[in-house]
C-alpha cells in the first residue's frame, strides 16, 4: 500500500505543494474522493477550496470504462473518447441518454454541496486541480480543460497516484503535473491505499464547511 488514507495523501501532497503556498492558490477537488486529498492541500497552503463536479460518461454495458466525461458550468463541457465509442459500438442516441443521466446527478451534486457558496475568482490566479487518483485519466482531462477556461495564471493537476501513461496523455493539459506515485501497469486506485472507504456526500459538505470562502480570501 502506498497511502494509509486519502487523509494521509492530501498531507504528503502538501509537503510536494510547499512552494505554492506564497502564490494565492485556489485548490479545486474532485468529489467526492478528491475532496479529502484537497483538504489537506488546501489547509496547509491557506488556500480557498472549491469543487470541479465533473462525471465520467460510461459505456452502458461497462460503466466503469469512460467513453467521455461531463463538466459542470454555464454550458457544461463534454469531452468525448472516440475510440472507445467506436469500438462499443455506442450510438449517439445511448451517448446522449447516458450523458444527461450524468447532467442530472451533477445538478443534484451542485444543490447538495455548494448551495449558494459562491466561487473563487480563478482568472490569474494559480489553480490546483486534486484526486485522490487517476485511472484513464478521462475525468481529470475533463476537469483540466473547464478549469482552463477560466484563464488561471497556471494550471496544476495534483494527485498521489496515477498510470505513467495517463499521465503522458495529460502533460499538454496542465501546465505542471505533481504525482507522487507513478505506476505501470496500474490497479484500480483503492489498491495503492489501505483504507479507501466511499466518500458520503454529508462528509463533503462537512469539509467545504471548514474552508468558508470569505474566510479564506480574507487571509490573503
Amino acid at each position: 500500500m502506498s497511502f494509509h488514507d486519502r487523509e494521509e495523501a492530501g498531507e504528503r501532497l502538501a509537503e510536494a505543494l510547499a512552494d505554492y503556498a506564497e502564490r494565492r492558490p485556489v485548490v479545486l477537488a474532485l468529489p467526492r474522493g478528491g475532496v479529502v486529498v484537497a483538504a489537506g492541500i488546501a489547509q496547509a497552503l491557506r488556500a480557498p477550496l472549491d469543487l470541479v463536479l465533473v462525471r465520467k460518461i460510461g459505456v452502458p454495458f461497462q460503466p466503469e470504462l469512460a467513453m467521455g466525461a461531463l463538466v459542470d458550468g454555464p454550458e457544461p463541457l463534454v469531452v468525448r473518447n472516440e475510440d472507445i465509442i467506436r469500438l462499443a459500438g455506442v450510438t449517439e442516441e445511448v451517448f446522449d441518454a447516458v450523458r444527461d443521466r450524468e447532467l442530472e446527478e451533477i445538478r443534484r451534486r451542485r444543490a447538495a454541496y455548494l448551495g449558494e457558496r459562491p466561487h473563487p475568482g480563478l482568472k490569474g490566479r494559480v489553480a490546483i486541480v486534486v484526486d485522490d487518483g487517476i485511472a484513464t485519466g478521462a475525468t481529470t482531462r475533463a476537469a483540466l480543460r473547464a478549469v482552463r477556461r477560466q484563464e488561471p495564471r497556471e494550471l496544476v493537476l495534483a494527485v498521489p497516484v496515477a498510470p505513467s501513461s495517463s499521465l503522458t496523455e495529460l502533460r499538454d493539459e496542465a501546465d505542471t503535473i505533481v504525482c507522487l506515485e507513478r505506476h505501470e501497469p496500474f490497479y484500480a486506485i483503492g489498491a495503492y491505499y489501505l483504507d479507501f472507504d466511499q466518500v458520503s456526500d454529508e462528509e463533503v459538505k462537512e469539509t467545504l464547511a471548514r474552508f468558508p470562502l470569505e474566510a479564506a480570501e480574507e487571509a490573503e
